[in-house]
């Protein structure tokens, strides 16, 4: 939890900076955002990154903050004005990695490192592993093909060697040498871009070369790497914190202790992703996730469970027999993880075995463990772990990562034909646990596996089976289960009073920066579940509008059901916007093309499907779909927003996203948002909303200024009822109180409430017999009882307040 030496926020307002939308931008946005309700605005990384960065992800200076967004006294404007309207900032931060960059000169400590190598004071900033075989030296895969082939590109320029838009610094003594024993000399070896799959020896974000892990378990790299933004803590510039890719740390848990210890208990949130059923830790020293758990429950409850099962035989039926994408989700995650883990993470694999090895040759243990046997425990391992990684390093999570490595390691024993070689699974197993004592590379070992296993858990689920396996697009979310989407109202009160009871003041989100569709895209794709037999039909007749021309046809069924599906779920599909997210998509999923192993003809193919078919005269029938659904999807874009708006947890408005909002994967999410002021201007002044846009923002401002005026209601001293309607038509209500003085209902399932005839006088149990006053509306309501049918007239939703 929380200390109380800074007031936590009631809601943040994310805003993705970068040279186009920078500091100055968002200053301009403050006093609209300020009469939004928000409490805090929530910014993007601001240290020093790699020039034209679209994110801020990739750093490159911890001690400068970026100056294509305004440098620091830009930043202290924007602090200043925002505190002048009440809003504190909240900032990204990334502990994880810094940026490789091209010229390296721009990251300093990487560049006196390449220079000076392991005797470099920056050595130690950097997981590397100088044992790995290089002859004691980094490898660089930077080169765009083999060395011996690149050679006429490189040229010496004093004491810097360069290579098209690299640029590296040569050892002390070496300039003048021949250049192939000037390149023997470095302490890095310059090498093909392929070869990082199999020999890169630094650990990197994900599969992402020009990432380079960060080591801020060793106390001066912390001090160094975080001592800008602390001092902005300190100077009240900055008021909360955001933490990126917590999993890639060695110790989180130790990280989140020695942060809260260095800001003084500020309102701190990681980006940590849960999986099934599993909890954050306790001991976590933060107030809790950046919320992809409370969008994988909010985005559930949309979802019709017997619609999803139709609509899963639809898909099956239309894509196979491509048994790659039409079989089940659990093997098909399966399948792409032992793809990842022997393919794009063979490096980090044999870092394991060599290390493995060399603990198992010596006293006590002298296993006579093969490294093929080594290798096959740790692939095994890794890839049936249930979760992101187990936590080695923090007590309270032994006996639940000791049960679920016991049942990994049974079922990775049974590849073995040899059970004394299946031992192996067993050291394995113990080194992950750290069960081998304290020394340096038993515990090095343990949080080199834990990283591995969240990264092999990213690609594998997040960037590759999640665009294989889309009977449901909408279900594709980090933190999903795409197997079983739908999430009960039992099951979302159960989730929503945990939040308030474990972590009241956790993030909860809708949208986000790498949400590969907006909550609203998805809302609309959820509807499909209430009609699997329309979309069937509709999907035929698209199918056979596009079968004729050459150009028209979809080169196969599944990038057919994905385009189409996105096309619906964006709306109003451009080739502009559609073209890069499906391209990415048949990319990601690598069963045709993949980012490494481009097939021209076929992405030509598709392109030329999306905008002849999806974006052309066919998408008739897509559109008629769409507008008949409008209903329904108003529904569940207005539902979903206020459920989050109320639910327990700090909400993190996505920007652009108080409006409707329909955006599909990076950088199609990044784009500058255009605020609209005049829109709330005039619903504050009485105009009624005209579209759902117009219903959004109203909702949204209503709800978020009731946070701001009433915190207690929300926070940990307030309460979470479960209100449960009474009638024929109960499961389409989801409604709750917060501390007896407010109560949020949605409808849920719209289409098939419709179908069944209505709410044919279910009825709301309110708490306590007094007055209540609609917030969107105006409307009172008397008694302890409302009729669904007269409460949600106007709007699906409703957001009641007890009088005073």
């Amino acid at each position: 939890m929380t200390d109380e030496s800074s007031a936590p926020p009631t809601a943040t307002y994310r805003l993705q900076l970068q040279p186009g939308q920078p500091f100055a931008a968002a200053e301009k946005a403050v006093p609209h955002l300020a009469a939004l309700g928000v409490s805090h605005l929530h910014l993007s990384p601001v240290l020093e990154a790699v020039p034209g960065s679209l994110h801020g992800y990739d750093v490159v200076d911890h001690t400068a903050i970026r100056a294509e967004l305004g440098g620091e006294e830009g930043l202290r404007a924007l602090s200043a004005t925002a505190r002048a309207h009440g809003l504190g900032l909240v900032v990204d931060i990334v502990p994880n990695h810094m940026a490789v960059p091209a010229p390296e000169s721009l990251n300093g400590p990487l560049w006196e490192v390449l220079r000076d190598g392991p005797s470099s004071p920056y050595a130690r900033w950097f997981d590397i592993d100088w044992n790995a075989g290089h002859g004691g030296r980094v490898l660089l895969p930077v080169l765009g093909g083999r060395l011996g082939d690149e050679l006429g590109s490189l040229r010496v320029d004093g004491d810097v060697l360069r290579y098209h838009d690299h640029a590296f610094p040569l050892r002390p003594g070496t300039g003048k040498l021949p250049l192939p024993e000037l390149l023997a000399a470095q302490w890095y070896r310059l090498a093909w871009w392929r070869l990082a799959r199999s020999e890169l020896n630094y650990r990197r974000f994900f599969t992402i070369s020009d990432l380079i892990g960060l080591r801020v378990e060793d106390p001066e790299v912390f001090e160094a790497t975080h001592a800008t933004v602390l001092r902005l803590v300190r100077e009240g510039v900055v008021d909360g914190l955001r933490v990126d890719h917590p999993d890639g740390l060695a110790d989180p848990g130790g990280y989140l202790a020695r942060l809260r210890a260095a800001t003084g208990g500020r309102w701190t949130v990681v980006e940590k992703i849960l999986t099934g059923r599993e909890r954050l830790p306790q001991g976590w020293e933060c107030a809790g996730t950046t919320g992809y758990d409370a969008l994988r429950h909010l985005d559930g409850l949309f979802v019709c469970p017997l619609g999803d099962g139709q609509l899963f035989s639809v898909y099956r039926d239309f894509v196979a027999p491509l048994a790659d994408s039409g079989g089940d989700w659990e093997e098909t995650v399966r399948r792409s993880a032992y793809e990842v883990v022997t393919h794009d993470l063979a490096a980090e694999v044999e870092r394991l075995v060599r290390t493995a090895g060399r603990i198992g040759d010596r006293p006590p243990y002298q296993g006579d463990h093969a490294p093929w046997a080594l290798r096959t425990a740790i692939r095994e391992l890794l890839v049936r772990l249930p979760v992101y990684r187990p936590y080695a390093a923090d007590p309270t999570r032994a006996e639940h990562d000791a049960a679920m490595l016991a049942g990994a390691a049974a079922r990775a024993r049974t590849v073995f034909r040899v059970p004394e070689e299946a031992r192996a699974v067993d050291l394995v197993r113990d080194l992950a646990l750290g069960l081998f004592g304290d020394g340096e590379e038993c515990a090095e070992f343990s949080a080199r596996f834990a990283q591995t296993a969240s990264a092999l858990r990213a690609k594998s689920v997040e960037d590759t089976a999640f665009y294989r396996y889309v009977p449901l697009l909408s279900a594709c979310e980090v933190g999903g289960d795409p197997g079983a989407p739908a999430v009960g109202v039992d099951t979302f009160h159960a989730f929503c009073a945990r939040l308030h009871r474990d972590w009241p003041l956790t993030g909860t989100v809708l949208s986000t920066h790498d949400t590969k569709r907006s909550a609203d895209v998805r809302a609309r794709i959820a509807t499909l579940t209430e009609c699997p037999e329309r979309w069937r039909d509709v999907l035929m007749e698209v199918t056979a509008r596009t079968a004729g021309g050459e150009d028209a046809r979809a080169p196969d069924r599944q990038v057919a059901w994905t385009a189409w599906q996105t096309a619906f779920g964006l709306g109003r599909p451009s080739a502009e916007r559609l073209i890069p997210s499906v391209l990415k998509a048949v990319r990601e999923a690598g069963l045709y093309t993949s980012w490494t192993e481009r097939d021209p003809a076929y992405e030509d193919a598709v392109t030329d499907f999306l905008r002849a078919g999806p974006c052309g005269p066919a998408a008739a029938a897509l559109r008629a779909l769409a507008d008949d659904l409008a209903p329904f999807v108003r529904a569940n874009v207005l539902g979903a927003a206020l459920l989050h708006l109320t639910m327990p947890g700090v909400p993190d408005l996505y920007q652009g996203t108080e409006r409707e909002y329909s955006a599909l994967v990076d950088p199609d999410n990044r784009r500058p948002v255009r605020f609209r002021p005049d829109l709330l201007a005039a619903l504050d002044g009485g105009a009624p909303p005209h579209d759902l846009s117009g219903e959004k923002l109203l909702i949204t401002a209503a709800a978020l200024r009731l946070r701001r005026a009433h915190p207690e209601w929300f926070g940990p001293e307030g309460t979470y009822t479960a209100l449960h309607a009474e009638g024929p038509a109960a499961g389409h209500c989801v409604a709750f109180a917060r501390a007896g003085r407010m109560v949020t209902v949605a409808t849920r399932l719209s289409l098939r409430l419709a179908d069944e005839g209505g709410w044919g006088g279910t009825e709301l149990p309110l708490p306590g017999d007094g007055v209540w006053r609609d917030a969107l509306t105006g409307r009172e309501v008397r008694g302890h009882t409302a009729r669904l049918e007269d409460l949600l007239g106007r709007y699906p939703v409703a957001l009641l307040v007890a009088a005073a």
